[in-house]
């Protein structure tokens, strides 16, 4: 899915702060009352996470030069990734981080990044890998080879009480649909337009996921197309449950272009990826991943093992 970083003070596995946001003050405030997070232009606060109860056969599948450390590109994505008013970070791709570095004894330094320039970011080697749930694509698999921890479609967000009587992708022709720019909700959309009989699908692309739920809430947009456990919570935490629903498309129950969600390393650190699958394995199979995925909600969407380029396999 879908997000200019600036890196802060850290201790152990933090979460840095989002900088350069375009969204008006209005969005952040959206921001709040979907998530439940703080302002990502509040200060932010270190997570620590011990390492010394580290697996040493899955510690020794390291390469050395994440040793140190690794480093992720992510953002703030509810469920996946969450901030408390208090600071505290949290969300599946968070805890399922912290997991992963448990087992490999490696800090994992989260930090937030714009989606747009998120592989860019591993390119540069400013970032290690991606947790932001980023679907598995065979275009991204070009670039990135990656770890599947998840499987979900996309969903439809409309106002509540959907008073453009929405009930598909159909009823979008000839309507605004707002969308994440560079996601591949946005690409999907897209797809979707060619085959509309009556208008074309008006894409409204915006910077962030947030700026295009903002955009469903103002009007601009009848409706937002993304991934559908944070399309989910969005509906079941802004305005108390009142302000969104999801459209339940009875022949598409699970979501619209079902794809996998991975993490993201570059194909050139193949070992790297390799240590990921094998301590994802490791946490799903002594019960850590099942009990991660009850806690945020998103039982439908776990995967039975971890599988690596799942879009191509």
């Amino acid at each position: 899915m879908s997000r200019h970083p600036k890196n802060e003070s850290e201790n152990h596995v933090s979460l840095h702060r989002r900088t350069a946001l375009t969204t008006a003050a209005a969005a952040t405030v959206l921001l709040l009352s979907l998530s439940g997070c703080s302002s990502p232009a509040s200060p932010e606060s270190a997570a620590t996470t011990s390492t010394t109860n580290a697996d040493a056969p899955l510690a020794s599948l390291v390469p050395a030069a994440f040793k140190d450390g690794i480093n992720v590109a992510s953002g703030i994505y509810a469920p996946m990734v969450m901030r408390s008013d208090s600071g505290e970070w949290s969300g599946f791709d968070y805890d399922l981080g912290q997991a992963l570095s448990a087992e490999l004894g490696v800090p994992f330094t989260f930090e937030v990044q714009d989606f747009t320039s998120i592989i860019p970011s591993l390119q540069s080697k400013k970032h290690d890998i991606i947790m932001f749930g980023m679907n598995d694509t065979a275009k991204r698999e070009e670039v990135l080879d990656f770890t599947d921890y998840f499987q979900a479609g996309l969903a439809i967000l409309v106002e509540k009480g959907n008073p453009e009587g929405i009930t598909s992708l159909a009823d979008l022709c000839g309507k605004s649909v707002a969308v994440a720019k560079g996601t591949t909700q946005a690409e999907f959309v897209a797809s979707e337009s060619t085959k509309c009989a009556s208008g074309s699908i008006t894409s409204i692309e915006l910077p962030t996921e947030n700026d295009a739920i903002l955009a469903v809430k103002s009007g601009q947009a009848v409706a937002d197309v993304f991934d559908a456990a944070p399309a989910a919570h969005t509906a079941q935490t802004s305005g108390d449950g009142n302000d969104f629903e999801v459209v339940h498309d009875p022949t598409n129950p699970s979501g619209y272009g079902v794809a996998y969600t991975g993490i993201g390393v570059l194909k050139e650190n193949a070992d790297l990826t390799k240590a990921l699958e094998a301590a994802l394995q490791a946490v799903m199979d002594d019960g850590t991943y099942t009990e991660l995925l009850a806690k945020y909600d998103l039982s439908d969407y776990g995967v039975p093992s971890a599988i690596v380029n799942g879009a191509t396999k």
